[in-house]
């Protein structure tokens, strides 16, 4: 099949763990035998004349980056503006397809970001479009809606799902709180799971280094990843662990509030910030890491715990979303509930009391996932969606009112 994404992250730019997926499922599709084109854009902060719009082919993949024209737009400041501002861009890029006599079989979206160039290519085009829901707005803010930006992309994110002609998600939690948001009425939601290419993660056998116990957490810098309650719990894992540290990689809004609570906890010393890391850096972090700790209130997935199942690191995670589906808690790693400071304490505690044991675990989380995490599977069954896509005739469906507090409270 001829297959269009559409991405506001692919390699080089790459902001979390949307950017690596879209990375990995075009590269597989290709192996594959699929003819995929991504559309995705140039570096934030960049202008067309430094930055034009630019062609490659790589991995199999035909790329076509984006110029950020017009540039003069913040995400920071103007995030919806700057989002229709690239996906205007995207749409121009998209547009060259049609002039090479290049028609796709399947439009293939991956998030609210680029709803608009993804609907506009696609009824250009004349295709059926695929939508991936990686998150929600809803989702992110625990459930509440509230504030026009929230309320912008909220509503935008209602209109890809119902515009699509199929779903995607990577977990059951996440195809839930889909048809909990939009539904009913949704075209039908696959889940599919997210994939790991464990050749890229070599596992590392844990040879206990000399020095206190380190902890690590890698993803974005935001409330809803729950870093706080690890920096929070530092102090009493330190009663039982004298000197252990917490190695924080990545970046996000929330970094300088993450220092203030360090601060507060009395824990700055042992906090490092490290910022966004490079592939071999992070594998030499994992590898030494004595656990990886991802405490998420929200998690539609969480590659991050894919990643260091791979590279041989325990896992200490909480149980929210696709956490809970990804981490077999007592078998491949150690969860506990999310918001709960002290439970996250014990979990970390049961992990570097017995090193033994977290080892097995780890073998476990290794061996699952050359079995259930696999990209050529995740490709098989994606391009499965796109064949039911197009033989699918949908029938327009009508738009839900947006409510202030779009999902309900579950914390009881």
């Amino acid at each position: 099949m001829k297959v269009l994404m559409v991405s506001w992250e692919y390699p080089p730019v790459v902001i979390g763990g949307l950017g690596r997926h879209v990375h990995q499922l075009a590269k597989a599709l290709a192996a594959e035998g699929h003819d995929v084109v991504v559309v995705s854009r140039r570096p934030s902060g960049t202008d067309p004349s430094t930055h034009p719009t630019t062609e490659a082919f790589s991995e199999g993949v035909r790329v076509i980056a984006a110029a950020q024209d017009p540039h003069e737009f913040d995400f920071g400041r103007d995030m919806m503006a700057w989002t229709l501002a690239m996906g205007h861009a995207m749409i121009r890029a998209g547009l060259r397809l049609h002039g090479e006599d290049w028609q796709p079989d399947v439009v293939h979206a991956h998030d609210w970001l680029v709803a608009h160039p993804a609907v506009a290519l696609a009824e250009f085009f004349d295709v059926p479009m695929v939508s991936t829901m990686h998150a929600t707005e809803a989702g992110r803010h625990s459930g509440w809606v509230s504030g026009q930006i929230s309320r912008q992309v909220h509503a935008v994110e209602s209109w890809l799902a119902r515009e699509s002609d199929s779903l995607i998600t990577c977990s059951a939690s996440m195809a839930d709180e889909i048809t909990e948001l939009f539904g009913p009425g949704l075209v039908e939601i696959s889940v599919i799971r997210n994939g790991i290419d464990s050749t890229r993660w070599p596992f590392a056998r844990r040879r206990r280094h000399a020095g206190p116990p380190e902890l690590l957490y890698v993803g974005r810098l935001e409330y809803e990843k729950g870093i706080h309650e690890a920096i929070a719990a530092l102090p009493r894992i330190r009663r039982s662990h004298p000197g252990t540290t917490l190695t924080i990689a990545g970046d996000g809004t929330q970094r300088d509030w993450l220092v203030e609570v360090a601060r507060k906890h009395r824990v700055l010393r042992a906090v490092r910030f490290v910022g966004q890391v490079g592939h071999d850096e992070l594998l030499h972090l994992l590898h030494r890491a004595d656990a990886a700790v991802l405490p998420s209130h929200y998690e539609p997935f969480g590659i991050a715990a894919l990643e260091a199942a791979a590279a041989g690191t325990p896992l200490v995670t909480s149980s929210a979303g696709g956490l809970g589906e990804a981490v077999l808690s007592g078998q491949t790693g150690i969860s506990c509930p999310p918001r709960d400071v002290a439970a996250l304490a014990t979990a970390v505690r049961t992990v570097l009391d017995d090193p033994d044991a977290a080892q097995r675990r780890a073998v476990a989380a290794r061996q699952r996932l050359t079995s259930d995490f696999d990209w050529g599977t995740v490709a098989v069954e994606t391009a499965q969606v796109y064949l039911a896509a197009k033989r699918r005739e949908r029938e327009p469906q009508p738009r839900r009112p947006i409510v202030e507090h779009a999902l309900p409270d579950r914390s009881n």
